[in-house]
This record gives C-alpha cells, structure tokens and sequence, in this order.
C-alpha cells in the first residue's frame, strides 16, 4: 500500500470523525429511494426508468467500454446515514442488459442519536434472462455507537450472472475509535430463480461483543469484506473436472497470498499491526472471496484484481474499471 494513499485516507477520516458529532445530532432526517431500469435496447443497455425521492440519485448513464455496459454512480448527497435515515435503492436489469454500479466515495454510518433510532439501508438488485449486474460501491464506515441495518438481495433468472462486493469497517481504525458501542445487523442475500441460494448474515451488538476480538469472529480486524461472483451451475463433484475454474480459483488464491503477506503500517494509530486473512472457497454454484483485516483499500485492491480474472470469465468482457475509481 502507497504510504501516501494511506496517509491520505487517514486524514480524510481524522477530519470526518471531527465532524460526525455535530452531524449526528442535528439535520434532516431522510427516508430517500431511487428506482432505476436499465433495458437492453438497439442503441445497448439504457436507462429506460429512473425515479427517486429525495437526496439519492443518479446523474446519467457513463460508457466506457462501449453501449453494451452501461455504468451507474449512485450519489447520496449527505454522504451518510443518521438516525432515523432510510434509504431504498431497487435496480432492475432487463434481459440482455449489463450494467455496472458504483459510488464515488465511501458510505457513512454516523453515531446514533439517544433514541437509537435505526439507519437502515435496503438494496434489491433484479437480474432478467442473459442479463448482468456488477455491484461494485465503495466500503461503508460505521461509527462507534451507530445502530444500522444494511440489507442486499439480489433476485436472478436461471441465466443472468452477479459480480458484487460488500466492504465493511467497524470503527475508525486510522483514528483508534473503535466500534465498542452500538450495533449492526447486516444481511445478504442472493436468489436463483425465487430459492435462496446463498445467505451470509452478521449480527453485531452489546449482547455478543466479544466477537470483535475473538478468534472464531472478527479477530480483532475491522474491516470485514466479502465478494461474490456467479453462478457458476456447478454440479456436484464437478468442480474437479472443470479446469478453467480451478485456473481462476488458483489465480484468485495467489491474489490471496499476496494480500495476506502485506502488512498497512499507520503512522496514527496505536494498533497492533496483524497480517490479513484472506479466503476463496465454492459455495453451491458462486465464488466467493473474503478478507478480514485491518484497512479497506487493501480489501478494495484485492477485490479489484479478483474481478479483473473473474469477469472476462463469467460476463464475457475484458475489465473496464469505473472512472470515477481514479479521480
């Protein structure tokens, strides 16, 4: 990691964290939403819908790589949720579309106020026959004392194929405040066809806090992040039998490696430095990636260089990473 970068993203925290008091206790309360469409037309994937109430939107449909895929940024103004926020984001890929989301900077979840009031983010994602959707957002930082729900379902016809991640920091490492108050309970969920085919939950408040430091839990890293990539219609016992999977699984594995080798060294935080831990495994029919450790432009990268292997496999297209990634 460029000791730069990484000073940078420190400070950027330092200065939030001095904020988040004062945002916390006053402003608005929001109960936002924002419907999009995306169709497969003769001109490619185009936004055919696009409604919102409130601050949550989204500006234009960007090609970089062509009419085919079309690359959504979804704003969200305040930047963060406070108590009593809601936010309802639904996505629709109609059959044949491909479409790519992204959000230009990192979500929030500031402190909750005395009434514990809850910030709750729910996300569906709806994917038509031969469709795609790449759900790619930055991480989301949660606050000590935040009290949020976040929520992700992702509903698949028998053809259509999902890339998405979901990078999660307990805390404000960089500045040493950690998340030894508030709660989280955070779900995803993918669907194939109206069954549940994968379900990954975390559920995190005073009543089982011990997990933040336990080895069976968080072990004492706080950014915990996950990826999915599928499906693969892997029968059973053939995965063995399948070498172009298992070349991407060992592709996959040494992006691992490599991760789990590089130690984030912080110059303003009294942490011990530990190395991250890092997993690809096969559950039912989707590919996943996990990384447990203690920065999350370290999880970003490694989840980056897992979708630059995964997607020319599984959607067909060379990698084409968002612009907004490099401003």
């Amino acid at each position: 990691m460029d000791s730069k970068v990484l000073h940078s993203t420190q400070v950027t925290q330092h200065q939030i964290a001095k904020s988040s008091q004062s945002l916390a206790k006053s402003g608005p309360v929001w109960q936002a939403s924002l419907e999009i469409a995306v169709k497969k037309t003769a001109r490619g994937s185009v936004v055919k819908h696009s409604e919102h109430k409130g601050p949550l939107y989204i500006q234009k449909a960007f090609y970089p790589e062509g009419r085919d895929v079309a690359h959504l940024y979804i704003l969200h103004p305040p930047g963060g949720l406070v108590s009593g926020d809601k936010l309802h984001i639904k996505i629709d890929a109609h059959s044949n579309s491909k479409v790519l989301i992204t959000t230009p900077g990192a979500g929030r979840v500031y402190k909750a106020r005395a009434d514990k009031s809850l910030q709750e983010q729910v996300v569906t994602l709806s994917v038509g026959d031969n469709a795609s959707i790449e759900w790619l957002p930055l991480e989301t930082i949660l606050y000590p004392n935040a009290n949020t729900r976040l929520d992700t379902v992702i509903k698949l016809s028998d053809s259509a194929t999902f890339i998405g991640w979901d990078i999660c920091c307990l805390g404000l490492p960089a500045c040493n405040q950690f998340f030894d108050r508030g709660s989280l309970q955070q779900c995803l969920q993918i669907e194939v066809a109206g069954r549940v085919k994968l379900r990954e939950r975390v559920v995190l408040n005073d009543s089982n806090r011990d997990l933040l430091i336990d080895s069976v839990g968080f072990a004492n890293r706080p950014v915990n992040a996950l990826m999915v990539a599928g499906p693969y219609l892997i029968t059973k016992n053939s995965i063995d039998e399948d070498a172009e999977l298992l070349k991407l699984i060992d592709r996959l594995r040494q992006h691992c490696t490599l991760t789990a080798k590089t130690l984030i060294h912080s110059r303003n935080s009294a942490r011990e430095q530990q190395a991250p831990l890092c997993s690809v495994s096969v559950s039912g029919d989707f590919l996943l990636i996990r990384y447990l450790g203690d920065d999350c432009e370290q999880a970003r990268l490694l989840f980056t260089q897992c979708w630059q292997d995964i997607r020319p496999q599984l959607l067909g297209v060379a990698p084409c990473p968002p612009r907004i990634w490099s401003t």
